[in-house]
């Protein structure tokens, strides 16, 4: 072995040593419906508006460390209760890192768990973090396997658990009574982290039953939105527990042309809200005409992509592929997802292409 072979053994850990990395695809001239981003920008006038905000930014400085404006803005625009905060992120994948940092042991081995399948993320940043992680197989319809769940939580004692509101890449809610029993299973020994990184699809939302709910954070991603380039979430809690969250965040994790960004799109979060209402309209287009087609099954959604488990995905994500369409190939993540494909949501002219290569594909 090399000189930087030995070093690397030496000293990276051998489970970050046998990781794969976390890939995305270069999406260059493709239509790119595997990331469930929002397809539309904002209007010209709009942009231009921005440009001028940018513009007078002060890049020389570094952030204020508070960034209470841009809080004060999330905390009015987007429904936190009255006496919560929320604590910022360079997107939803951060606040995880915050959160698992904060809840990894140094005297034993801390456990997360969240239902299989569901965002990566979720065990990623558990491993990375020296965590055990624990997953609960749903249902075959892709509802939560309850039993199964109070089970793994009384046996396995979380110190949090992740539930994503609707799940990703399923794209079902989970019921809200289930989520208040998790909740209620975790008491005060363990947290239940709501993902609601497609709340401005679903419109439902625990935000609101924060005070009712001392142990639960709710996470929330502007990315969604319309906003993926940005790169900024935002969770809220208690807000004795949002303190201890802090300490573990960086100095400085928001920089100023994304603060600056974000304030601007919530000024405006009317036009936002529009788009969504717009995609959630094409979601139900495309449902229609998918359920359609011969050998198509169609899973219900309340975000802004669809599963749908087609007779070979292998050979469709081909096609599709060949067609330049991107979407997201899922039939190798386990049996409960055999056959699935997910494609996002987006304009009108963009799924007529992506459903006129699929009918191509089945033929």
């Amino acid at each position: 072995m090399s000189f930087l072979d030995n070093l690397i053994a030496n000293t990276i850990r051998a489970d970050v040593r046998a990781e794969k990395g976390y890939h995305v695809p270069d999406a260059s001239g493709y239509i790119k419906l595997d990331a469930m981003e929002n397809p539309y920008e904002l209007p010209r006038e709009l942009r231009r508006e921005l440009g001028e905000r940018l513009a007078e930014v002060v890049i020389n400085r570094y952030p204020l460390a508070s960034y209470a404006t841009l809080k004060e803005r999330v905390c009015a625009r987007m429904g936190v209760p009255e006496g919560f905060d929320v604590l910022l992120g360079n997107g939803s994948d951060e606040l995880i890192s915050i959160i698992d940092t904060a809840l990894a042991r140094q005297d034993r081995r801390a456990v997360v768990l969240a239902p299989y399948p569901s965002f990566v993320m979720f065990e990623r940043s558990a491993r990375l973090t020296g965590m055990d992680f624990v997953s609960v197989p749903v249902k075959e319809d892709f509802t939560l396997d309850m039993p199964a769940m109070l089970a793994a939580i009384a046996e396995h004692k979380p110190v949090v658990v992740y539930l994503a509101y609707p799940n990703n890449p399923t794209g079902n809610l989970p019921d809200d009574a289930d989520v208040v029993r998790i909740a209620e299973a975790q008491g005060e020994h363990g947290l239940l982290v709501v993902d609601e990184a497609y709340q401005p699809f679903a419109r439902k939302s625990f935000m609101g039953r924060l005070p009712q709910h001392p142990n639960m954070i709710v996470m929330r991603t502007l990315s969604k939105l319309g906003l993926a380039g940005i790169r900024l979430g935002y969770m809220s809690a208690a807000p004795e527990l949002l303190a201890q969250f802090e300490k573990v965040r960086p100095p400085y994790n928001v920089n100023v042309l994304t603060q600056a960004a974000a304030e601007f799109a919530l000024d405006h979060v009317g036009v936002l809200d529009e788009q969504a209402a717009r995609l959630n309209e094409e979601r139900t287009r495309l449902q229609r005409e998918l359920s359609a087609l011969p050998g198509v099954q169609v899973f219900p959604s309340a975000a802004n992509f669809l599963l749908v488990r087609v007779p070979d995905a292998d050979k469709t994500v081909d096609k599709l592929l060949a067609d330049r369409v991107l979407i997201k190939n899922l039939s190798k993540m386990g049996k409960l997802l055999s056959g699935c494909i997910r494609v996002t949501v987006s304009t009108p002219e963009e799924n007529s292409v992506f459903l006129n290569a699929l009918k191509a594909s089945l033929s």
